[in-house]
């Protein structure tokens, strides 16, 4: 696959190194690229679905909203492969209420989280994951608030696959990408990226002195083995510092959103509701004549 727009990122930009990985992800498992579908949230990591060549679907929507969209393309057509990319702003700033309801649900589709602790295309206020009493180029005074971790959000929240890559390292980035994909629930990926236009402190000097990879099995595989994974993960989660782990955090089989609606529904794995016609010859097939009936009564 190659890049449809030219790119406008500012040179070094974090998410050239998460289309790459991405690209290749999609590339190497082989997937039907007409199943694919890309949605963004808005920011700079919002402009990635125009980054990619078709037949690839791309859909750039609201603040904060991208989860949604994502969650509604995905049970209403449960054969599509959905990846959403969002920044940090995004998912856990105006949008964190989605990522949290997300976990209860456990959709089958791919978070990737754009995180460099600015809003980068609004000129480098501090995003939820910017550390307390950083002060970044272009904020006038260290920042005030606590900052949000993603992972230990994603794992008390409930999602079954959660991961933290780095945007510099594209071949493990590219990995962790393909096994969130292939894995069946709600995955995240928290990519660290730097930003060099407006985070001059996270820059890839610093993080290139503190990254180190995980080697461990995150894998739940028993009810009795969950508690003790589930805290392993938080445990490395909050390390931060000298240290900062990257790699695959926790992993655990769950049934999925779209399984529950089966067990529910058996006819939603035949005719899901994009498969369902809802108009013949330009004319719709729904009667709502007896609809409107019931309101009246």
């Amino acid at each position: 696959m190659q890049v449809a727009e030219w790119n406008d990122w500012c040179p070094g930009c974090g998410n050239f190194g998460i289309l790459n990985a991405e690209q290749q992800a999609i590339s190497e498992l082989g997937i039907d690229l007409k199943k694919v579908v890309l949605v963004s949230g808005i920011g700079c990591s919002g402009k990635l679905p125009h980054f990619v060549r078709i037949p690839i679907s791309g859909v750039h929507t609201l603040h904060g909203r991208a989860l949604p969209f994502a969650i509604g393309i995905k049970l209403a057509n449960p054969e599509l492969e959905v990846i959403v990319n969002a920044g940090d702003g995004d998912q856990l700033g105006i949008g964190v209420g989605h990522f949290v309801s997300a976990g209860r649900r456990n959709v089958d589709i791919t978070v990737i989280v754009h995180d460099n602790g600015v809003y980068g295309l609004t000129k480098g206020q501090a995003s939820p994951t910017l550390k307390k009493g950083v002060k970044t180029k272009s904020l006038p005074k260290p920042n005030i608030n606590d900052d949000i971790n993603p992972l230990t959000v994603a794992l008390a929240s409930g999602y079954t696959f959660v991961a933290r890559g780095y945007a510099y390292d594209v071949k493990h980035l590219k990995e962790l990408i393909k096994e969130a994909i292939k894995h069946k629930g709600l995955a995240l990926v928290d990519v660290l990226q730097p930003c060099p236009t407006y985070n001059d402190i996270n820059t890839k000097e610093w993080y290139d002195k503190r990254i180190y990879k995980l080697d461990w099995d995150p894998v739940v595989r028993s009810e009795e083995d969950k508690k003790k994974k589930f805290l392993q993960a938080m445990e490395k989660a909050l390390e931060w510092g000298d240290r900062i782990p990257i790699g695959i955090f926790y992993k655990e089989e769950r049934d999925t959103f779209e399984e529950r609606i089966s067990s529910a529904s058996p006819s939603y794995k035949i005719l899901p509701p994009a498969k369902v016609r809802i108009e013949k010859e330009g004319k719709p097939t729904t009667i709502i004549d007896e609809i409107l009936k019931e309101k009246e009564v």
